[in-house]
C-alpha cells in the first residue's frame, strides 16, 4: 500500500513538473519555455519573455536565423565570442564584456558554441549565448538576465539548455539573403533603433549589424555573426518602446 502511495506521488509530481513546461517551436529551434513565458515573432527575430509583468524586466530570451555566409561556421563563432565586446552605453560609456567562457557542447547530440559574458548586450546582464549551424542556416539563442537575479533564473534556463533542438524548417524568421544583415528584411523604425532600453539617445544597434564596425570587431569576418547577436539589443529596444506606447 505505501508502494502504490509513493508511486502515486511520484506520478503526481511528475505530471505537475510536465503540465508547467511548454514546449516552444519555431522553424529553426524546439525547447522547453520557463514556466509563464511566452513568445512572438518581432520582425525577423523572436522574443521571448514572462507574462508577469513584475519579471519581464529581469531576462529575455532572443532567437535569430539566417542563410549561411562563409563565416558561419562553429569555428567563427568561438573565435568571435572568446573575446570581449563593446558597445556604447545609453549614458555615452564605452561598455567592454567579461567572457566568462566559451566551449562547444553537445546539446540533443548536435554541436553548439556556448559561451557566457557579463555585460556584453545590455549593463547589469549577464548574457549565454548558444551559437550553432545546420543545413544552410546558422542559428543563435541568447538569452539575458539581470546579474542581480541570475541565480534565481539559471535552473529555468538550464533546463531549457538540456531541451533544445536544432532543425531546418522553411518559412518566416530565417533571413533569406546571405549577404545582409538580419535586420534589412525586418524594417524597424528609425524611432526603435535611435532609443535605447533606458530611454535615452543611443547609437543605432541595427546599423552596427549592418556593417559599422564595433570596437574589437574583426570587420567583415564577423558580419554573419554580428547580425545574429544585434538581435538581442534590438529586441529589448522593441520592448522598451511598446511599454512607453502603452
Amino acid at each position: 500500500m505505501k508502494k502504490q502511495v509513493l508511486g502515486l506521488f511520484i506520478f503526481g509530481l511528475c505530471f505537475a513538473s510536465s503540465a508547467h513546461a511548454l514546449k516552444f517551436t519555431n522553424q529553426f529551434v524546439e525547447f522547453e519555455l520557463p514556466y509563464k513565458w511566452n513568445c512572438s515573432l518581432e520582425g525577423a527575430e523572436w522574443v521571448c519573455q514572462s507574462q508577469d509583468e513584475q519579471k519581464r524586466r529581469d531576462a529575455i530570451i532572443v532567437l535569430a536565423a539566417k542563410l549561411k555566409g562563409d563565416q558561419d561556421t562553429l569555428d567563427k563563432y568561438q573565435e568571435y565570442l572568446m573575446k570581449p565586446r563593446a558597445f556604447a552605453a545609453p549614458n555615452g560609456k564605452s561598455v567592454t564584456s567579461q567572457p566568462k567562457y566559451t566551449e562547444v557542447k553537445q546539446l540533443n547530440q548536435h554541436p553548439w558554441v556556448v559561451s557566457l559574458h557579463l555585460e556584453s548586450e545590455i549593463p547589469g546582464f549577464y548574457t549565454r549565448y548558444l551559437a550553432t549551424v545546420k543545413q544552410d542556416i546558422g542559428v543563435l539563442v541568447t538569452y539575458s538576465i539581470n546579474k542581480n537575479k541570475y541565480q534565481e533564473y539559471s535552473t529555468q534556463f538550464e533546463d531549457m539548455v538540456k531541451s533544445l533542438k536544432v532543425f531546418r524548417k522553411p518559412g518566416s524568421g530565417i533571413n533569406t539573403n546571405v549577404g545582409q544583415s538580419i535586420f534589412a528584411q525586418a524594417q524597424m523604425p528609425g524611432s526603435f533603433t535611435q532609443q535605447s532600453v533606458f530611454g535615452e539617445a543611443s547609437p543605432s544597434p541595427a546599423s552596427t549589424a549592418a556593417g559599422t564596425k564595433p570596437k574589437n570587431d574583426g570587420g567583415d569576418d564577423n558580419l554573419g555573426m554580428l547580425a545574429l547577436l544585434g538581435a538581442v539589443v534590438v529586441a529589448f529596444i522593441i520592448i522598451k518602446k511598446r511599454r512607453r506606447g502603452a
